[in-house]
């Protein structure tokens, strides 16, 4: 851990990263990002890396972050484990906690730290700062989850005494974001859904991307209504294809689906107007995806780690009773 924290930063506020990489591609560009954001905000890296990258990140970040290792908590998560060891290191209730690929400017910082003031968790919305296909692939999720609701960024603010009070948030479940959503606002939090506070997201590998789509198809278990209208999926394209009518009609449907998303909260600054046409193919590869991800659950769940998590999230009634017995038990 660093002795010797910058002083003066220009907000009151952590930054929290967690992280567990196993090579070091991408260390010149994130070491810059944080020496950049070192001078703007405390920041916190909790490094689960094996111990030869851990020590590399340690001899390059250790003047001007705190660089640590994740605490003991319960679950397989271990990112669950790295955030609540950096919130629990906090030393201010504001608390930024973001993947190693977002990257927020300085009046990103500020403006989702003002929001703390009226809130418990801030959702701000992601894009990608670079659209090679599989990134315009994946923007096609986004803009039918803001033309449905709100997206899922790998960033949230939380005001950090909300979350300890609750306890924290459990570490054996895939879709941990929502898992600390839902956490919050079962200790009575409030959250808000920052669609026009866009933070930039830089895309993950080919093979990354490739790797991720059941495992994230398995998330829609956190969100039955979901999971069970995106398993209907598959069922219309066969219906369809037996008319190419229908299909066209569907393929033209789901498109003014996604421009609404596109256009929702200022989304046109940041999301091309071609990202709508990708939506027809993102919903094909869920629709395959969500019922291999049926599978994957009778399996187990996904592998993560050295084992799998069968848990999506927690569903938010069993949240709301587990917070009502520790405010019993502090009583």
């Amino acid at each position: 851990m660093s002795a010797s924290l910058p002083a003066g930063h220009v907000l009151a506020a952590d930054y929290v990263l967690p992280l567990r990489w196993t090579s070091d591609r991408g260390l010149d560009e994130l070491t810059e990002y944080l020496r950049r954001l070192s001078t703007w905000i405390t920041v916190t890296v909790v490094d689960g890396s094996p111990g030869r990258i851990f020590d590399t990140h340690a001899g390059r970040w250790a003047t001007f972050v705190r660089h640590v290792r994740p605490g003991p908590w319960p679950g397989n998560n271990g990112k669950v484990a790295g955030v609540m060891t950096g919130l629990v290191l906090a030393g201010s209730n504001r608390v930024i906690i973001a993947d190693d690929d977002v990257r927020y400017r300085l009046p990103d910082l500020t403006r989702i730290v003002a929001a703390l003031d009226d809130a418990d968790v801030v959702r701000p919305q992601n894009f990608f700062t670079s659209l090679p296909w599989h990134a315009r692939w994946d923007t096609a999720r986004t803009l039918l989850n803001r033309a449905l609701g709100s997206d899922y960024p790998g960033t949230l603010a939380v005001r950090r005494d909300c979350v300890l009070a609750a306890g924290g948030y459990d570490g054996d479940v895939l879709f941990e974001n929502l898992e600390l959503i839902r956490t919050v606002a079962a200790a009575g939090g409030r959250e808000i859904r920052a669609a026009d506070l866009f933070v930039g997201r830089i895309p993950p590998t080919p093979s990354h991307f490739a790797g991720q789509r059941i495992r994230q198809a398995y998330d829609d278990f956190a969100q039955p209504p979901r999971l069970v209208a995106e398993l209907s999926l598959l069922p219309f394209w066969l219906w369809a294809l037996r008319r190419p009518g229908r299909l066209i009609a569907g393929v033209i449907l789901v498109c003014a689906l996604g421009e609404v998303g596109r256009r929702r909260s200022g989304g046109t600054s940041v999301f091309p107007s071609t990202s709508a046409a990708w939506v027809p193919l993102w919903m094909l590869e869920r629709s395959i995806c969500v019922w291999l991800a049926v599978v994957v659950r009778w399996r187990g769940g996904p592998r993560y780690g050295a084992g799998r998590l069968h848990r999506a999230a927690t569903p938010s009634r069993l949240l709301r009773e587990r917070a009502g017995s520790i405010r019993a038990a502090r009583a």
